[in-house]
């Protein structure tokens, strides 16, 4: 019997998310189109734009892993050559975050998302016969992206989704949406001049709520994949179709009396202050234990971070977060005004001056604060004293939630890491770095956006966009170098 390189099937990456019409480019020739060619993956209409992502995922049906590794390295190529164009547009379009880090994500997702080198079969011999375990496309994925990596998300996603042999359609965050149409038709444009084949990420250029339930509802997609909040988790997963679901987090850290101080306060502000803290992995509050509790702070201010007063923090804590809700259900949440802006902005909330490039402000806070409890995705920290690690862990993993989405610890006790790794039981655990090393941001791995902590895929891959088929042929084998008589 004779295998073919094509035991696995995929299919292309991505989402509906905004904005008009391009030019047609000419491409190679390809099979007979219902007409979409052209679009460059841009919709209005949310059943046109599954139409097309249908299209291109029976085109790209027909070819092999080859042509899938030169259709992402146009992504990848695009998102390193251009990042500086495409980070300064997030930038621009979104006003949140830091501008030298909306560059460096798609620079490095270009460098570090994982593409068809991650797929992979596995063959069973025996008397019987043989079983190959292959991973196939699901189809048309559709997918939800979130403003604070509108882009970046999409392009990882993308790489994934279409490395597995997927296409998609992206809801692109309203806020985000005209970079993600941008991004969207040039990474089209290019795979269609050179492979013929267009369409195989489509986003909705005027997302709303409404062409995001379509997307969920249509009989066309076959999987949804969202990054977001709560509420977009649930309606995923409360979707009817197969989810893949990147929720929320609120990271805690750890420090206990053995760790590495200054190490410590350099990777609290570089995780914390990356971005304005707007990543789900991000640290977001510190529980310290009593004996290094000032020490640490000290550190925190040799490395440049800006400690707040008590006043100060409640300034802020006046002008960052708001009430919403009625009754018992009412609950603090961020002011849209300052979630993500730079830690000068919030400083003058505060009531304070600091210099331009400050990348953290922090201060010490009880538990029960509104910056402890609450994914402020701002570059303030809150510290909590503790009075041992026991303690420091115990309230982390309160304050995590349960979202099991992300840890750090800061310690030179193997025993105190195991414990905490053990209770905590997130998706991502750090020891002894910032929350961006579990990513591949200065440290080891590969790098994606979406990380799914509630549906159990963690951090996805190709293969998290596939589905296994087992193909079995019984007898008819040479079996011990001699034909089969049976």
């Amino acid at each position: 019997m004779q295998l073919t390189e094509d035991l696995i099937r995929s299919v292309v990456a991505q989402v509906l998310a905004e904005v008009g019409q391009a030019p047609a480019v000419p491409g190679p020739p390809c099979a007979a189109t219902r007409g979409y060619a052209g679009r460059h993956g841009v919709f209005t209409d949310v059943d046109q734009a599954v139409a097309a992502a249908r299209e291109a995922f029976e085109q790209l049906q027909e070819r092999g892993l080859e042509d899938r590794r030169r259709i992402i390295g146009h992504i990848r190529r695009i998102s390193i050559d251009q990042c500086v164009e495409l980070g300064t547009m997030e930038m621009e379009e979104t006003r949140i975050g830091r501008l030298e880090h909306k560059i460096e994500k798609l620079k490095t997702l270009g460098e570090k998302a994982p593409g068809v080198e991650f797929l992979r079969s596995e063959v069973y011999s025996g008397d019987h016969g043989l079983a190959v375990i292959e991973h196939a496309p699901f189809g048309v994925i559709g997918a939800i992206t979130p403003v604070t990596h509108s882009l970046p998300t999409i392009t990882g996603n993308a790489v994934n989704m279409i490395a597995a042999g997927n296409a998609v359609v992206v809801n692109p965050h309203p806020s985000g949406r005209r970079v993600a149409a941008e991004g969207v038709r040039r990474f089209n444009e290019a795979i269609h001049r050179d492979l013929g084949i267009d369409n195989l990420i489509c986003v909705i250029a005027e997302p709303t709520l409404e062409t995001a339930s379509a997307i969920f509802a249509h009989r066309g997609i076959s999987l949804i994949c969202v990054t977001g909040g709560p509420a977009v988790a649930r309606a995923a997963l409360n979707s009817g179709k197969r989810a893949i679901v990147a929720g929320p987090g609120n990271p805690p850290v750890v420090v206990d009396e053995t760790a590495d101080l200054d190490r410590a306060a350099r990777s609290i502000i570089r995780g914390g202050g990356y971005d304005n803290n707007l990543l789900c992995i991000a640290e977001k509050e510190v529980f310290v234990v009593e004996a290094v509790f000032e020490p640490l702070l000290k550190a925190m201010q040799r490395a440049g971070a800006v400690r707040l007063s008590s006043a100060e923090i409640e300034r802020l804590t006046a002008a960052a977060m708001v009430e919403v809700g009625e009754g018992a259900a009412r609950h603090p949440v961020p002011a849209k005004e300052l979630l993500g802006q730079d830690a000068a902005v919030l400083a003058r909330a505060a009531g304070r001056n600091v210099p331009p490039g400050t990348e953290l402000l922090f201060g010490e806070t009880d538990e029960s604060h509104p910056f402890v409890s609450v994914e402020q995705m701002m570059p303030f920290l809150p510290f909590v004293r503790c009075r041992n690690v026991e303690e420091a862990i115990e309230k982390a993993q309160h304050y995590e939630h349960g979202f099991r989405h992300t840890s750090i610890i800061h310690s030179n006790n193997v025993r105190n890491m195991s414990r905490m790794g053990r209770i905590m039981d997130t998706t991502l655990f750090v020891k002894n770095g910032p929350s961006m090393a579990a990513l591949g941001l200065g440290g080891e791995g590969y790098l994606s956006f979406s990380i799914a902590g509630p549906t159990g895929e963690g951090v996805t891959t190709p293969l998290t966009f596939t589905r296994e088929r087992r193909c079995s042929m019984i007898d008819d084998l040479w079996i011990l170098g001699k034909p089969s008589t049976e």
